[in-house]
């Protein structure tokens, strides 16, 4: 199954004949603005805090570089110096953020702890400094940190994975090497951790950030409490139960840290688990197993359903949340639908669609959510995939009010200053531009660090390289014999 590549597409009117060769819609402006009085310049006035100065957003991601006790690497402090380069004006967590060693995804994530928080301070100091050194004042930008524990997919000392769960999963828990009751957390361990929750919160404001994303996405342990339908005690079952953990952890923050502000990136929707078919191509798992845990599901596993996203976003709203990132399902059982790309990670499955309705999903969800809860600020999430055109969308998207910010991951990554060439009307590096190639999760997951090895020349000259493309090169081989 192939499909046009976005890179062979060279106009405007090229894109959208594509687009509405498919069954979707996405929103295109033919013509990018520049200047103070472009959409994407625009500032965003705040209700609870200070305006965020354009619309353009960092989003929070593993950086699999830092030291084994969770410390900052010259390798992300790197990154974190993109992050100021960039020109966004919001920083959604920067990094994902372990509260406690057994919640790291990898065992290079970074730990928020007494020990680490003074050089987890000063990647805040470098990006603002980064970013006024380039831009001026930064009394506009807005700085956050994710807090997270992985759960399910927690591996703090490499591999195999060492995970914790809230309830058994009929697909994931074979596929992911669990067989008994012996990973499930008791409801007297979370209350330790929300424990741990607050107590990284309360350092995350003494080092200087204006607010925490709690983690309510990806499959990792935040969203998996809002499938935890059938779990007994006081965290599961009802509504109420799913999200005490969210709330206790908010109640607890309001009390230790007061003033710091509170944002959650949440899973507005989920589908079932896929995996590779006969040919490679991801296919669903079977509905009846599966269905039932994934969040915001339709009936048919493969579609979405907001019921669930629209009932937690009223809690959010009622407890004082303004911002709110939304993505969708997770980057370990269906990441066609999380981070469309063109090209898989080789652990992964090659896409079962074409990536854009991926991308038009997300953009969809987020708009219905938009217009349900108008006094939210709402980032989108998933448009790396748009490539050349990912600016001629956000316009159209922000104008049109279907998302307040446009939230980059991947991107950033190859290419930290998109956002402030775009603002200042200048054409794209086109040579810099993500392509989706993927290597940047291929790599961790082979156990080295993760950057853009094809893209970034830093990463490039690296000798991780060499061994990456040896492991792409066994797995095409693998996938051109299935053909």
């Amino acid at each position: 199954m192939s499909f046009p590549k976005i890179a062979s597409l060279k106009t405007a009117a090229e894109f959208a004949a594509h687009v509405n060769s498919l069954p979707i819609s996405i929103p295109l402006d033919e013509h990018l603005e520049s200047g103070a009085q472009a959409p994407l310049a625009q500032p965003l006035a705040r209700a609870l805090s200070k305006a965020i100065g354009n619309r353009f957003c960092i989003l929070p991601m593993e950086g699999w570089d830092g030291t084994t006790d969770g410390r900052p690497t010259e390798l992300t402090r790197r990154r974190w110096t993109n992050f100021g380069l960039s020109g966004a004006k919001l920083v959604f967590g920067g990094e994902a953020i372990a509260v406690r060693p057994d919640g790291r995804a990898n065992p290079n994530q970074l730990l928020l702890n007494l020990d680490t928080v003074a050089e987890i301070a000063q990647l805040r100091e470098l990006l603002v400094a980064t970013h006024q050194e380039k831009f001026g004042p930064a009394d506009d930008l807005l700085v956050g940190l994710q807090l997270t524990h992985s759960g399910r997919f927690a591996r703090p000392r490499g591999k195999p994975l060492e995970p914790r769960t809230l309830y058994r999963h009929p697909v994931l828990d074979p596929r992911f090497g669990i067989h008994d009751d012996s990973r499930l957390f008791s409801d007297e361990e979370l209350d330790r951790l929300i424990e741990d929750f607050v107590a990284a919160a309360k350092l995350a404001h003494v080092a200087g950030f204006e607010f925490v994303d709690i983690k309510h996405c990806h499959g990792y342990l935040g969203h998996e409490f809002l499938s935890a339908w059938d779990r007994p005690g006081r965290y599961g079952g009802s509504l109420e139960n799913r999200t005490r953990f969210l709330r206790t952890i908010v109640d607890g923050i309001r009390t230790e840290a007061p003033g710091l502000e509170i944002a959650v990136r949440l899973s507005v929707f989920d589908f079932v688990p896929f995996q590779p078919g006969p040919d490679g191509v991801g296919i669903p798992t079977p509905v009846a197993e599966s269905r039932v845990y994934a969040f915001g599901a339709d009936a048919t596993g493969t579609g979405f359903d907001l019921n669930g996203a629209i009932q937690f976003l009223e809690l959010v709203q009622s407890h004082g949340i303004e911002l709110v990132c939304t993505t969708a399902g997770s980057p370990y059982y269906n990441p066609h639908i999380q981070r469309p790309a063109a090209f898989p990670p080789t652990d992964g499955y090659l896409p079962p669609e074409d990536p854009l309705l991926g991308v038009a999903r997300q953009i969809e969800a987020t708009w219905q959510l938009k217009q349900r809860f108008p006094n939210l600020i709402l980032i989108g999430s998933g448009y790396s995939y748009l490539q050349d055109w990912l600016p001629h969308v956000a316009q159209r998207v922000v104008r049109e009010g279907r998302a307040d910010l446009i939230g980059l991951g991947r991107m950033v990554l190859s290419y930290p200053e998109l956002p402030a060439d775009v603002l200042a009307g200048r054409p794209l590096a086109r040579k810099r531009i993500c392509r989706t190639f993927s290597d940047c999760t291929t790599a961790p997951r082979n156990g080295m660090v993760s950057g853009c090895y094809p893209l970034d020349e830093f990463y490039r000259d690296r000798p991780e390289r060499a061994e990456l493309q040896v492991i792409k090169s066994q797995w095409k081989s693998k996938h051109d014999n299935l053909k």
